[in-house]
């Protein structure tokens, strides 16, 4: 196991107001949060009688570039739902499908006339204990459908790590959690039933309901589907008999993690692996399953999901925001030393008791330990403390990416991150530090045509995104080139939920059915009602028309000076690492 001392930096000063205050705000956040409950988080949808404005949570496009649309319909039941897309058929309307929660990053859900928000769709749940399956309409959270399986004696094997996605939607954009084995870690592959509205001819009303199972021809299609072949009405989910789960993290060295990464996945059925390249640490997840007579009542209340003070949560982003303004590599890597070390103490959130971590391994029920969201829930009365990204209080504040690897080319990746890692320095990894470093998943091959072909490694890290559009980031270089390594060396594929614009360029070369996926959708929506300009540019990999600071937002890769930002210093330069990367750099003077 490591020891903290390894978190120290070599030459940096032991002590930094600004790190100091970040490694208080922690303290003094999680003890806030104790006490208060978290404000959820702002309906996505907001409307007026001059129209309505759709928002991501996150705030990645909201304030910044809302979607409009012209109206906005909830349906309650399936018949109004039917009736909604008979409605927009029959007038030939573009029309998309939002849930409650809206954390798709890409603008897959706008340029529509009509939004269809499952919000209200959400009332039933139906457990058939016989068949082990449970069926609940597509507004549902997972967190509420996860419970009810589990009054049965029922659990669902597998399920994204944040907990705040309705069912329609985190099957929609292939939302995963991190398992090889069985049906595997992608929640789509455990859906066995899908009934979905799609438009129809007007001698059968303008919209029908098929009812889809695993034999059907449309099902693969209708699994990952980016709401582009209709409107999810239900799904149905294969369940298993209850199971605990038994969990430790070991904080160790990152020596050798290219090479381990596959036993890993192998030997531990929900096993991941956080890796923090500043700190040459390595947090291997030893996750597998327990007997349900297992002792232990663990829970997994992940940190980075645990609700947070409003005002600890604007300091923070004001000491990163100084970091940045200072070029100040130092402070931000005193910072990700403190977090790293404060998670190795916590044990990430998990909590054996309910309450506090006493002690490795923590075993709990699977519906306790496989997902997490507890900044989601708390009476609207109260304002004390929310999700740390809420943009309402303009708080955290990053870019997501998401790239997903066949397992045989991962092992490269990893050393590429390595030796840019060794030509730039470790410090300059200490922006996504910060945060959850370099986060290791497994999913298993799907059938879905937009789902990964084989068995495959997601890795996503998370890196600072400033307040306006087409700022410069601190080492924004690396992330850039790490960015391309993934998306265009190795054509790692994106995760079609995250991602800046970048790493859809050209997607549909990456996905062997991804053919087979587009004629299902002629054939079910001949008329592209369910389809529009944002999304058809996410989902054919539109790229488009170089501008000024494109480069910076991820919306190009960068040819032109003029494309990064030289009146603050930053050049398009070539890749260290990757001599095809083209990133903005920062320099006294042009090197392009």
């Amino acid at each position: 196991m490591s020891k903290i001392s390894q978190f120290s930096i070599k030459n940096h000063p032991p002590k930094m107001s600004i790190a100091n205050f970040y490694f208080q705000s922690i303290i003094l956040g999680i003890f806030a949060s104790a006490l208060t409950g978290a404000m959820p988080p702002q309906n996505p949808v907001q409307c007026t009688q001059t129209g309505c404005t759709l928002s991501n949570s996150y705030g990645v496009w909201g304030d910044r570039q809302p979607c409009h649309v012209t109206a906005a319909v909830y349906p309650t039941t399936e018949e109004e739902l039917r009736s909604a897309v008979a409605d927009a058929s029959r007038r030939k309307l573009k029309v998309k499908a939002v849930s409650k929660f809206s954390h798709t990053i890409p603008k897959l859900a706008c340029g529509s006339t009509i939004l269809i928000s499952t919000e209200r769709y959400n009332s039933s749940i139906a457990v058939d204990r016989a068949k082990s399956t449970v069926t609940a309409d597509a507004g549902v959270g997972l967190r509420e459908l996860i419970d009810r399986a589990a009054e049965e004696g029922l659990s669902l094997a597998a399920a994204p790590y944040w907990e705040g996605v309705s069912v329609g939607g985190a099957i929609s954009t292939g939302a995963h959690g991190s398992s090889w084995r069985g049906r595997g870690g992608a929640l789509h592959d455990h859906v066995v039933g899908i009934r979905m509205v799609v438009a129809a001819k007007e001698s059968e009303g303008f919209a029908k309901v098929v009812d889809l199972r695993e034999s059907d021809e449309l099902f693969n299609a209708a699994k990952v589907s980016l709401g582009l072949l209709g409107v999810i009405s239900k799904v149905t989910f294969s369940l298993e008999p209850a199971f605990k789960r038994s969990i430790t993290f070991n904080f160790t060295s990152d020596v050798g993690i290219e090479e381990e990464f596959v036993e890993h996945a192998k030997r531990y059925e929900f096993g991941d692996i956080q890796w923090y390249p500043s700190r040459h640490t390595a947090v291997y997840r030893y996750d597998d399953r327990a007997p349900v007579n297992a002792s232990g009542d663990g829970v997994n209340d992940f940190i980075g999901f645990q609700s947070n003070n409003v005002l600890i949560v604007k300091s923070i982003r004001a000491s990163e925001k100084a970091a940045e303004k200072a070029r100040n590599t130092n402070a931000k890597c005193v910072l990700a030393s403190s977090f790293v070390a404060y998670k190795k103490l916590t044990a990430n959130g998990l909590k054996n008791n309910g309450l506090t971590f006493t002690g490795y391994p923590v075993v709990g029920h699977q519906r306790r330990m496989q997902t997490s969201g507890s900044c989601l829930y708390s009476p609207e009365s109260d304002k004390a403390s929310l999700c740390a990204w809420d943009p309402r209080i303009k708080g955290l504040s990053f870019f997501e990416s998401t790239a997903v690897f066949p397992a045989g080319k991962f092992a490269a990746f990893v050393r590429d991150v390595k030796r840019l890692r060794d030509a730039v320095g470790p410090a300059a990894f200490c922006g996504a530090d910060m945060y959850n470093g370099f986060l290791f998943r497994f999913v298993k091959g799907s059938d879905a045509h937009l789902g990964q072909p084989e068995d495959s490694v997601v890795v996503d890290f998370n890196y600072y995104r400033a307040d306006e559009a087409g700022t410069p980031r601190l080492h924004g270089d690396v992330w850039e080139e790490v960015e391309q390594i993934a998306f265009f060396k190795y054509l790692a594929r994106p995760h079609w939920g995250k991602n800046r614009k970048v790493a859809f360029f050209e997607v549909g070369k990456k996905f062997p059915k991804f053919s087979k996926f587009v004629e299902a959708k002629k054939r079910v929506d001949p008329a592209g009602i369910f389809s529009s300009g944002p999304s058809d540019e996410i989902v054919f990999g539109i790229e488009d028309q170089k501008g000024d600071g494109c480069a910076l937002e991820g919306l190009c890769i960068c040819s032109e000076d003029r494309h990064c930002s030289p009146r603050d210093g930053y050049f398009c330069q070539r890749g260290l690492v990757y001599d095809e990367a083209r990133v903005c750099r920062y320099s006294s003077t042009s090197t392009s």
